[in-house]
């Protein structure tokens, strides 16, 4: 059987293994309070667990084993912000959502600012999500089609609507229940893939890991911490920024919140949400040092090329996927479900957590007494199929212009469309004032916009100083100021 056919049947075979998933969760209850709520019955450890693959995507997957041979270890000290910022998700925002009982964490902004700012949230998540998600996708997409259906004379364009069809059809019934539980699986087969590799690497090479390690140190790629203030992967801005984004990208995020509110009581969610934190820092070591293995195996193997972009550059996105197709047989199968599983993982929460918020921020769900839930279910089914018409068009749109690792690009667009979340929830959390409500979107648009011209000349204005992942935090400022200058006299 050729490569292509072994890597068509995993995929196949994976598939089907996720619809028996489907089935399995969404047979005795398929309603709204399943497709939304989980019936806020998800076992925490199975949460905790699952949002492990959410969190890790294809991005982690691909860009961080790759972006060690341009980035070194500089990538830890963010994580060890995460935990930072899940510490704060735990005893902040946890309780204020489970006191509030919120379906959509938006809602919240209604109750304290008004519809408008309620609206500006939503449609600012919506926007990263929507960019950001599918951008985790078409990387999944665009390895698989390089490695099978490019061979196959079949364009981009088709394994595209291939994936997200599947994904529509498993996640169109049971919602968030369903992807509590495909979250396992998909969280179990990356770190088999990043595993076996690995140790299929060091088998190779004939090393230990200390001894991998040791070689990679030797040869510059394994430092940890930056310590030049103006370069942009400067440890304390790591750090710092990294403690924002989780707060953020998962606090101020529906998609994985809403996982953390299928949770039985907060309770239960805030030991979810601990739990994952220390899981991370552990799983974000393993790909690292996978990374590390991958860039040693192509630097150091006789006759192995690294794959190069038009401008000679070292593609990190790729490193991976060519490494495992040289290694073959049961790397090679690993690594396919490892890709698949993330492009599953990156884009099934996503669609019901968009679906979610449109249906509670905009069609009101919880306050259209006069709709009954047939109906509210066709609403919803119809917003579900559209969002993922969109999330189609965002991958295919892409393909030009992938020329960078996607995890810095995903992090920039963080930085835009996530800070004006930031700087909305601390305003409504940390100050008592009442805003103008019409003049939220205003505010919450200049300060991207402003953020952005800082970023163009910030080597300029600030004596060589770049910005860089810290972006998010200056954002949320500017939003906040922004609050306040629009903020309530009476």
């Amino acid at each position: 059987m050729s490569t292509q056919n072994i890597i068509f049947l995993c995929f196949v075979l994976y598939t089907a293994l996720i619809f028996l998933v489907m089935w399995l969760s969404s047979r005795r209850s398929a309603g709204n309070d399943a497709f939304f709520r989980g019936n806020r019955k998800s076992p925490w450890p199975v949460v905790a667990y699952g949002m492990l693959g959410a969190s890790l995507s294809g991005v982690t997957f691909m860009s961080v084993p790759g972006g060690v041979y341009y980035g070194d270890f500089t990538y830890m000290p963010m994580v060890f912000g995460y935990v930072v910022g899940y510490v704060v998700i735990a005893f902040l925002l946890l309780p204020l959502y489970y006191k509030l009982n919120l379906t959509s964490i938006y809602s919240y902004l209604d109750q304290r600012f008004g519809g408008t700012s309620e609206k500006t949230g939503s449609l600012f998540f919506i926007l990263s999500r929507l960019l950001g998600s599918a951008l985790r996708m078409y990387l999944v997409v665009f390895v698989l089609y390089e490695l099978v259906f490019r061979s196959w004379g079949i364009p981009f364009w088709m394994p595209a609507v291939l994936f997200i069809t599947l994904i529509l059809l498993y996640t169109l019934r049971g919602g968030v229940k369903t992807v509590v539980w495909t979250d396992t699986l998909q969280t179990t087969f990356l770190l088999v893939a990043a595993i076996a590799t690995v140790v299929a690497i060091l088998k190779n090479m004939d090393m230990s890991i200390p001894e991998l390690l040791s070689a990679s140190a030797d040869d510059g790629y394994t430092r940890v911490w930056e310590t030049d203030v103006n370069h942009p992967k400067y440890y304390w801005k790591q750090i710092v920024s990294g403690a924002f984004i989780t707060i953020t990208m998962t606090g101020l995020d529906q998609d994985m919140m809403q996982k953390n509110l299928t949770c039985k009581t907060l309770r239960d969610a805030q030991k979810n949400v601990l739990t994952s934190s220390l899981l991370f820092v552990v799983v974000n070591l393993i790909f690292l040092t996978l990374g590390a293995a991958l860039v040693y195996y192509g630097t150091h193997t006789p006759g192995f090329e690294m794959p190069l972009g038009a401008d000679g550059k070292v593609l990190g996105d790729k490193i991976f996927p060519v490494i495992a197709e040289s290694l073959g047989g049961f790397t090679l199968v690993c690594f396919v479900l490892g890709m698949v599983a993330a492009g599953y993982s990156s884009a099934d929460g996503t669609l019901t957590a968009l679906t979610t918020t449109l249906c509670y921020d905009f069609l009101h769900f919880d306050k259209r007494e006069n709709v009954d839930e047939r109906q509210q279910i066709r609403y919803r089914k119809m917003v579900h199929v559209g969002f993922a018409m969109l999330y189609l068009l965002v991958i295919i749109a892409f393909r030009p212009f992938h020329d960078d690792s996607l995890i810095n690009i995903l992090f920039d667009i963080a930085g835009f469309t996530y800070g004006p979340l930031l700087g909305l929830y601390a305003f409504g959390l940390f100050t008592k004032w009442k805003v103008r409500d019409r003049l939220v979107p205003v505010v919450a648009i200049v300060s991207p916009v402003v953020c952005y011209l800082l970023k163009l000349y910030s080597a300029t204005l600030f004596g060589g100083y770049q910005l860089g992942f810290e972006l998010l935090l200056l954002n949320g400022l500017l939003t906040f100021i922004g609050l306040v200058i629009i903020r309530k006299r009476s």
